[in-house]
């Protein structure tokens, strides 16, 4: 059930409803079978794995708060670590693994054949995957106590604003929630509808005009010269982050009205100084996972320089393997890690400047490095991202517009964007900010936009996929 289409608009409002007559003490069971149902609605069938995810993860952590022996508790986290990260495995990077083996090998003419698995990805599995193992690392490092109602953890693992794309909660901010008495509150059902308008307009008037000009260009590399590819680009940079921001942004909204309130997961990425400071803006939530759970175990920044960037380096090719069974997620995320250890390298030899013009050239150059790996990000595959990058430096010509409709509507949504997130990034203080006929002239005007030129063709957001 995707959050752009009819039935979730229908869906939500009726959960709300029914979640807020029913007795406090019953509603944890109303969101859980809400979840189960809206996650069965693209694969019935696949409500097992959550499940089984769920039911591993909850007896290790019920295992782990009653053994005290420290390698029989290490030979419980691992066992679900390697159960979930097995299952995750076979659904979505076996079939990678033995065609990339398969290939290898031919390389040195030795066919080997392997057994093929003809299964459709799960959508979501990446997320509840690691929301699932999360929890039994922090009960396994006594963060937090083992969860005694296997209903509220199951709820945890499932919620369903943030089940299929995050944010990727951790147990000690989420679970307690469920437990509390929640009583309707105005002022937080305001900000939650506030920040799902906000969000519908990132998706469906940015983001979804912004693909289809994106699309037409990297799906016919070939035909398109300089100046199209590097606009195509940039537009991407802006589609992916308006499509998982907006996602973010419609999650945290619809469990902010009910009660729950989910960590940030961006915050306004693309006015990032530096490589690392985007990363600190970016998919928070997925950044500070890997942070905790791969990074620092890995040793962090407490070993020596040469294994701290090695850290650097492994823990990026991990993150972009997560986001995808494909070489050009590898590379993306080799790439980002190499600009993490350039920039420490070189951290102690910069020259600090504090100016509007020193800032404005850290964003730029920023964003140019990052938007340069979106290339590998979004191309189809790593002889296109080669193409793309080649054809940028050496194929001029004029540029290509499409559609007309389609670019002056996506760029005036992306202007509106723009203006937006340099107001929340500068802090201004306007004397109308707390004028109520501004504030709802404002989100009237974006819900027109949405209405007026928003792309309703249920396109399905793009971390979906992970």
């Amino acid at each position: 059930m995707l959050f752009n289409s009819f039935n979730y608009l229908l869906f939500f409002p009726v959960v709300c409803v029914i979640y807020y007559l029913i007795p406090n003490k019953f509603r944890w069971v109303f969101l859980l079978l809400a979840s189960y149902f809206f996650y069965m609605n693209w694969e019935p069938i696949y409500a097992i794995l959550i499940f089984l995810s769920t039911f591993i993860t909850y007896l290790c952590a019920f295992k782990l708060d009653k053994v005290k022996d420290i390698k029989v508790r290490k030979v419980l986290l691992i066992a679900s670590i390697i159960l979930n990260f097995g299952i995750l495995f076979l659904f979505k990077y076996y079939n990678f693994l033995t065609d990339s083996l398969f290939n290898f090998l031919n390389y040195f003419n030795i066919r080997v054949r392997f057994p093929e698995f003809k299964l459709l990805l799960p959508v979501g599995i990446s997320f509840y995957t690691f929301q699932a193992v999360g929890y039994s690392i922090d009960v396994y490092y006594n963060k937090l106590k083992h969860e005694n109602n296997f209903g509220k953890y199951a709820l945890f693992v499932s919620f369903f604003p943030q089940l299929v794309a995050g944010p990727i909660e951790r147990a000690t901010n989420l679970l307690p929630q469920f437990s509390k008495e929640i009583v309707f509150n105005y002022a937080k059902a305001i900000e939650g509808t506030k920040l799902i308008i906000w969000g519908y307009f990132m998706k469906v008037v940015v983001a979804d005009r912004l693909s289809i000009y994106v699309d037409s260009v990297y799906n016919n590399i070939n035909m398109h010269n300089s100046p199209t590819l590097i606009i195509a680009t940039i537009f991407f940079a802006f589609q992916i982050y308006c499509d998982f921001g907006g996602y973010s942004n419609i999650a945290i909204g619809c469990a902010k009205i009910l009660g729950f309130d989910l960590m940030t997961n961006f915050c306004r990425p693309y006015f990032a100084k530096n490589c690392p400071d985007f990363w600190h803006r970016w998919h928070i939530s997925l950044s500070t996972w890997f942070k905790d759970y791969v990074y620092i175990p890995l040793g962090g920044n407490r070993v020596s320089k040469k294994q701290k960037y090695l850290n650097l380096i492994i823990t990026f090719l991990v993150s972009g393997l997560w986001h995808g069974a494909n070489w050009t997620f590898v590379i993306w995320g080799g790439l980002n890690g190499i600009f993490q250890v350039v920039y420490s390298i070189f951290k102690p030899f910069r020259i600090k400047l504090s100016n509007r013009f020193t800032n404005l050239i850290q964003i730029i150059s920023t964003f140019i490095l990052i938007d340069f790996t979106w290339i590998f990000f979004r191309a189809n595959n790593s002889a296109d991202a080669i193409k793309v990058i080649q054809n940028i430096f050496t194929k001029h010509g004029p540029l290509f517009f499409g559609d007309n409709k389609v670019f002056i509507y996506g760029f005036i949504g992306l202007i509106i964007l723009i203006i937006k997130d340099i107001y929340d990034e500068c802090s201004f203080t306007l004397t109308f900010e707390n004028n109520k006929i501004i504030k709802y002239t404002w989100y009237a005007t974006l819900t027109i936009l949405i209405l007026m030129i928003g792309v309703f063709d249920g396109g399905q957001f793009i971390y979906f996929q992970f």
